[in-house]
């Protein structure tokens, strides 16, 4: 037999006994991730982890760059009318969904439609939408009741999770999970090796057509460099940072900063600050429920921080935390919005004083559900100090860790504590979304229609409203902080500390993008 025949030969015996071809002839990146993927439909969940997933597979009409300025992204180019009220937008050519077919201005219809339906920015458009169309294959209008000016921003979703789909999944009920991921993105969902609770795989698509401009942040090119993505779920911090060390991953997305002090003065691993805005703990009540339904528990909640605590107990070196700590702005110390008016009275801790708010609010010992990750160390240590507090300040607590895909899960529900709802959870926000008040899911007071927690004030949502529709800098800075004056008045959440989120990775992983969240495009391993 000759060598060429022996090459058959044995590329035959490799599929047919399913082995993979050597790991050099592919760039595989082996990624720990903050958390364990369980929710595909970014309409579904504000998760960070499907954030991401939502990032690889699908794309937005317009991107926000590291700066976070809107730029057109599926969009080539468009017009807007001289009253401010058409926008006519051109998709730009060779935009593919996964399955082959072309991406039409049905699918952006559908998607546009479902997108105000559902998801925080889209809701907001939709107040001064009239009217979206396609006015040919590649060609979509849309029409406002009155000028907005933050169209472009809006229609590049949070994170992503404002994605253009397929007519046929869009046009599914928004409150409907889609399970179905076939996107026009730069990677593609391997869902036949999704193994919950352990393994991710996304792949190149190969017939992806990157812009190009250049890259920044969700904007300009998204330039696949690598072959295939996998996501090792590991739980255990020190398992993941020596997984690592040994070279058996390549890098850790979002990880416990205690364990930062193990790898900094390794030669082969580098501490990448990537995420363009700070981000903030917050401690999010349920505003539906006693005895958070009544301000003073709120009240007391806040007086009970003490910012410094929660911050040495979870993010890690002072490094990370020092310089905007204490911030009590609710759109993130240092972003263009941060301010921390309205918030003196909660500045210190004072036990004595949150013991007697609770008392005010008509607490008598009833059990407070307090629920935490057990799986993302940050957010566990976030939750023990909370439990800690509120013990000191004469509640029952029931705290209850898990899993961080069952938070997200259960933080939806409404129900009683023993029905499977809760009082109190812990979370962390940031990026652009959570730097503009507008958008800022946290500050969003419109009773059901507000995040989870579900805050009802009626006046906050007048400086809403009054925000969005001013265009002077300088006038939108004044309502601003206004509005977080009477925030603070209403606390809808109570910001435990503000940090830089590193991101760790071994020296041959080059090219990775500052933005919101960590994503996998210009990404190269050498």
């Amino acid at each position: 037999m000759n060598r060429s025949r022996i090459a058959v030969a044995a590329l035959g015996l490799l599929a047919a006994t399913g082995l993979a071809a050597p790991a050099s002839a592919q760039k595989v990146l082996k990624v720990v991730p903050h958390a364990d993927l369980r929710v595909l439909d970014g309409y579904q969940t504000t998760a960070t982890i499907t954030a991401m997933h939502m990032a690889a597979v699908y794309d937005t009409l317009f991107g926000w760059d590291e700066k976070m300025v809107a730029k057109p992204q599926m969009v080539e180019n468009y017009t807007v009318s001289p009253d401010k009220l058409t926008y006519t937008m051109t998709l730009r050519p060779g935009l593919k969904w996964h399955d082959g077919t072309p991406v039409t201005s049905k699918d952006v219809v559908a998607s546009t439609k479902r997108f105000v339906k559902k998801e925080s920015l889209g809701r907001t458009l939709e107040t001064f939408l009239a009217d979206v169309v396609a006015v040919d294959d590649k060609t979509v209008r849309l029409t406002l009741k009155e000028p907005f000016g933050f169209v472009e921003f809006s229609l590049s979703g949070i994170n992503q999770l404002g994605g253009v789909y397929r007519e046929k999944e869009a046009l599914i009920d928004p409150n409907t999970p889609i399970t179905e991921t076939i996107g026009p993105g730069p990677f593609k969902f391997n869902k036949a090796e999704w193994v919950p609770g352990s393994k991710v795989v996304y792949e190149k698509n190969r017939d992806y057509v990157p812009r190009s401009d250049p890259t920044s942040g969700f904007a300009g090119a998204k330039t696949v460099k690598l072959d295939r993505i996998e996501y090792v779920v590991i739980p255990d911090d020190n398992t993941k940072f020596a997984a690592l060390t040994k070279g058996e991953v390549d890098l850790l997305d979002q990880p416990s900063l205690d364990n930062v002090p193990t790898v900094s003065k390794n030669p082969d691993i580098v501490i990448s600050r990537l995420f363009n805005t700070g981000i903030f703990g917050m401690m999010r009540p349920n505003h539906l429920l006693p005895p958070f339904n009544n301000v003073k528990a709120r009240q007391a909640l806040a007086i009970m921080v003490d910012q410094r605590e929660y911050s040495q107990a979870s993010f890690g070196e002072e490094q990370f935390w020092k310089e905007s700590t204490p911030c009590h702005s609710l759109w993130i110390c240092g972003a263009p919005f941060g301010t921390q008016v309205g918030s003196e009275p909660y500045n210190k801790q004072n036990i004595e004083r949150a013991k007697q708010l609770m008392i005010e609010a008509g607490y008598k010992g009833e059990k407070i559900t307090l629920i935490g990750a057990s799986d993302i160390g940050f957010l566990k240590s976030l939750t023990l100090v909370t439990a800690e507090n509120l013990k000191k300040i004469g509640v029952n607590v029931d705290l209850q860790l898990q899993e961080w895909g069952n938070v997200v899960a259960r933080r939806s529900k409404k129900d009683p504590p023993d029905q499977g709802g809760w009082h109190i959870f812990h979370t962390t926000s940031g990026g652009a979304s959570q730097a503009l008040p507008f958008s800022a899911l946290g500050t969003n007071t419109s009773c059901d229609a507000a995040w989870f927690g579900w805050p009802c004030d009626a006046e906050g949502e007048k400086f809403r409203q009054a925000f969005m529709r001013e265009t002077d800098p300088a006038k939108q800075k004044q309502i601003a902080e206004t509005w977080h004056k009477r925030l603070w008045e209403n606390i809808p959440y109570i910001p435990v500390g503000q940090y830089d989120q590193p991101t760790i990775h071994r020296k041959n992983v080059t090219g990775l993008v500052r933005g919101a969240m960590v994503v996998w495009w210009n990404v190269d391993k050498n």
